[in-house]
């Protein structure tokens, strides 16, 4: 397959996409989507005492990266946690339902790259529930 473009793409800070809004409570914002057919990168910055819905990436698997603050993925039906703070890295495999949780006073920001040239997203009504319309 031959690769969307042959040039090195550069998205300065200031040219980030408007929030996506692709899950409620988080604000997250295009990067690089739609360059390459393999993959994508957002920007997802959560505020003090705040959580996102709980949701999938579909086939898509996500590799996050804290840059600032402490945020918490919950996942396992609510039962299990992994705490992110500066430098961390995680991997949340395709199809693994989540929410993303900041507990404390300050923002959190997250680089997110997922498998894929734009990001999917399956909201759901609940832990194991059906998909929001």
């Amino acid at each position: 397959m031959a690769p969307i473009t042959d040039k090195v793409t550069l998205v300065k800070k200031d040219e980030l996409h408007g929030s996506t809004g692709q899950t409620g409570g988080m604000a997250r914002y295009g990067a690089l989507q739609g360059v390459s057919d393999k993959m994508n990168a957002t920007v997802m910055v959560a505020e003090p005492h705040t959580h996102s819905d709980v949701h999938h990436h579909g086939d898509q698997d996500t590799i996050i990266f804290g840059k600032s603050g402490k945020g918490t993925v919950v996942f396992n039906g609510g039962k299990d946690r992994v705490n992110i703070t500066p430098g961390d890295f995680a991997l949340i495999p395709a199809g693994v339902e989540h929410e993303e949780v900041n507990e404390g006073d300050e923002q959190v920001v997250w680089i997110i790259v997922r498998s894929g040239s734009q990001p999917q997203v399956v909201n759901l009504e609940s832990w194991g529930g059906a998909e929001k319309k």
